[in-house]
């Protein structure tokens, strides 16, 4: 099958090409590999896998229109620009999309394949051809807490979001780096020198943080020795764009009716570089021992890692420098609440660069070249 990839070289996109590559993809699917640009159309490119060695036009429709399955790692700008005039033009292959522009349609399903690939299956048999990647501050504890939503366990849920920089793109990765570069080259003295006053290093610091040589070109404020208590669009009732997401998206994903599960928050950005972690209030339809609970969240899919709810372990294995560059959804610190007997706390970590975006661009392009081979055959 033809396949074009637009925004091959970004972050998802290069992680993306990076697991087919490392999976063998290409080769064992007999994959055509087309590789799309936005900007440098026409230049060469040395990829061992292409079938061309220039650089497609991502904005040429009659290209585009040649391929059975477009999977765009763009942003939602370039989705939004491109989708309607490829299709009005009469491309029918499969779109398969990273951004958000697509989610919410009803002829889009978004796939998590740990959760949903019966919904994909399903899809592809009856010709739904616009598939999407989910949010990041969602999908991955959705596949952590897959467990209790496949026996219907979760009522409602009250999530906070911590999120790592690379969420936000590239740039954002360099910036924060840049902030933390530039708070310890200004106190550099005063960090390595043990006589300077604990006070009056982090009175330094902080005017440093303040200063007008920190840089927020992108973040727009400070992160490094801070947090952003805010993501994504203000949608002028309290709430961001990213918190939205989260029921919208997760009972879409389920295949039920939008608010049959509750889900609220807050999202906030953090200091960390790769993997999202959620501080998750939950209310169950039952009550249940929490040696239950464990039990279910274990079985939930292969990629769950159980971290028991103690000092040591939680340390060691729930964070985002154990989860990052993994597939693994570490899912611990389980524990009754006080507000109520049908009330649990729980708190999941992954790597948002992987389940949170390009896995599932992953694995529901196999699952239609799958279906393909098998027809063929």
């Amino acid at each position: 099958m033809k396949v074009g990839f637009v925004g091959f070289r970004g972050m998802v996109g290069s992680v993306l090409i990076n697991r087919m590559i490392s999976e063998g993809d290409f080769k064992a699917h007999n994959i055509q590999t087309y590789f799309f640009s936005t900007s440098q159309a026409g230049n060469k490119i040395t990829l061992p896998f292409a079938t061309h060695d220039t650089l497609l036009d991502a904005y040429n429709i009659d290209e585009l229109k040649q391929m059975d399955i477009i999977v765009s790692t763009q942003s939602g700008t370039y989705t939004n620009t491109v989708f309607e005039n490829l299709r009005n033009a009469g491309y029918n292959g499969y779109y398969i999309d990273a951004s958000s522009a697509l989610r919410m349609r009803d002829d889009t399903i978004i796939a998590l394949s740990p959760v949903n690939q019966d919904i994909i299956n399903h899809g592809i048999q009856n010709g739904i051809k616009n598939f999407a990647g989910g949010n990041c501050s969602i999908t991955l504890s959705l596949i952590g807490l897959h467990g209790l939503f496949r026996e219907n366990l979760i009522k409602n849920m009250s999530m906070m979001t911590y999120q790592a920089a690379s969420g936000a793109g590239a740039l954002y990765v360099r910036e924060l780096l840049k902030q933390m570069a530039y708070v310890v080259d200004s106190n550099h003295i005063d960090i390595m020198n043990d006589d300077t006053t604990i006070l009056d290093l982090m009175n330094n610091v902080g005017m440093s943080i303040k200063s007008d040589g920190y840089p927020i070109d992108n973040f727009k404020t400070q992160l490094a020795g801070s947090v952003i208590p805010w993501i994504d669009m203000d949608l002028n009732d309290g709430s961001s764009k990213e918190e939205e997401k989260a029921e919208a998206e997760a009972n879409k994903i389920f295949g039920l009716p939008p608010q049959t599960i509750k889900i609220d928050g807050l999202c906030i950005r953090v200091g960390t570089v790769r993997s999202h972690c959620n501080a998750i209030t939950m209310q169950l339809k039952e009550k249940l021992s929490i040696g239950e609970i464990e039990k279910i969240i274990k079985h939930g899919n292969q990629w769950v890692h159980y971290v028991p709810n103690n000092k040591t372990s939680t340390m060691d294995e729930l964070n985002p420098i154990y989860t990052s560059n993994t597939l693994n959804i570490s899912v611990g610190r389980l524990k009754k609440s006080t507000l109520g007997d049908d009330i649990y706390h729980v708190f999941t970590v992954g790597d948002q660069l992987l389940w949170g975006a390009s896995e599932p661009l992953r694995q529901v392009l196999l699952s239609i070249i799958n279906f393909f081979d098998k027809k063929v055959r």
